[in-house]
């Protein structure tokens, strides 16, 4: 997910970004793309203005609160795979700000004038580290629910909370790393031309990095987990499939289900035909996109269907907020009886 109004090769220091998705006049097309007169018209129109506005209205607040309880369990039961949560939250959250607030909405859809190339580009190191972030962050969650499933002995001597913090130090600096090669990105709504080869080759490890190797090491850590289960039920043994790994399931099904249709576009855009000639096109990126920002606001609704700790959790973030405006809210000299804070959780509880 980038932002909108990618130079083209060969035009002034600054870059004009399109409302809504807009596409920059045409240019003769060559290599293996086909010849099409006219660029491709943007026939979502406002829908996407309004969707990413409903999606940032929504899914921001919802992930602040979602922060606020994982935080909460993570200091209280010091268990990784809250951190690791925690982490992939904090993620969505940076993924909202940076590339639908910022990228789409207030200077796509808002400004809607010339940014400096330098900004735009320096944009695209922010977004798609955010994006290697939140995808990297999963992983090290998968690997963490592989490792305590199919080997608790060694989960259980080699885990603390210092040492899952450094890994998830180090996947964000990797992040970041990962994301500077962006800053040279063409977006494809400019892509009047055919690929340059430094194109395709970000293309490619946009795709890779994003998509392709972390579905990969979902594949094979949550197929394991799966045998693991079917194994100890053929043997007698009732196969006790926990939260974490439910969530551990729902997480890594969502991502790979809303992140399908944007890569695939992608790869379309590059071998079949370009956005910035096909309408047909045009119109598949533009939901593909929308489909692969959903991702960053349902797992709040997966952690609630699946945990009760983590509901009982929110509701106590709840009470919390509540109660200051109670007190202070009540006339001076009226007593209050005292309030019973909710219980914490029960020994060994969690996810």
């Amino acid at each position: 997910m980038t932002l909108e109004g990618r130079e083209a090769a060969g035009q002034p220091r600054t870059t004009l970004l399109p409302t809504a998705n807009g596409s920059e006049p045409s240019q003769e097309l060559e290599g293996h793309w086909p010849e099409i007169p006219e660029r491709s018209p943007c026939v979502a129109g406002v829908i996407p203005v309004i969707y990413y506005s409903i999606l940032l209205g929504l899914g921001l607040p919802v992930n602040l609160l979602t922060t606020v309880a994982l935080a909460r369990l993570a200091a209280r039961t010091r268990k990784p795979s809250y951190y690791y949560l925690l982490a992939l939250t904090a993620s969505d959250v940076v993924t909202q700000v940076v590339i639908v607030f910022v990228g789409f909405l207030l200077q796509g859809a808002v400004l809607a004038r010339e940014v400096p190339r330098a900004v735009v580009r320096t944009a695209n190191i922010l977004e798609f580290a955010a994006n290697h972030a939140s995808v990297w962050i999963a992983v090290l969650l998968t690997v963490d629910r592989y490792s305590a499933l199919c080997h608790p002995l060694h989960h259980r001597a080699a885990s603390s909370p210092g040492r899952t913090r450094r890994a998830i130090i180090a996947v964000l600096g990797a992040a970041l790393l990962t994301g500077i090669p962006f800053y040279w990105w063409l977006d494809v709504w400019k892509d009047a031309e055919p690929p340059s080869v430094l194109d395709e080759a970000l293309k490619w490890a946009h795709c890779l990095i994003v998509y392709f190797i972390p579905c990969g090491v979902f594949l094979v850590t949550n197929s394991a987990i799966i045998c693991r289960l079917r194994r100890r039920s053929q043997s007698g043994l009732r196969p006790r499939v926990g939260k974490g790994t439910a969530i551990l399931l729902g997480v890594t099904t969502l991502f790979t289900l809303l992140w399908a249709p944007r890569i695939f576009v992608m790869l379309y855009h590059l071998y079949v035909a370009p956005v910035h000639r096909d309408w047909r096109v045009h119109l598949a990126l533009d939901v593909a996109n929308m489909a692969a920002m959903l991702n960053t606001a349902v797992n709040f609704s997966l952690y609630c269907f699946v945990s009760k700790t983590f509901r009982a959790t929110v509701r106590e973030v709840f009470h919390d907020a509540h109660l200051p405006c109670i007190l202070g809210s009540r006339p001076e000299g009226m007593v209050v009886d005292p309030v019973l804070k909710p219980p914490g959780l029960p020994k060994g509880a969690g996810l």
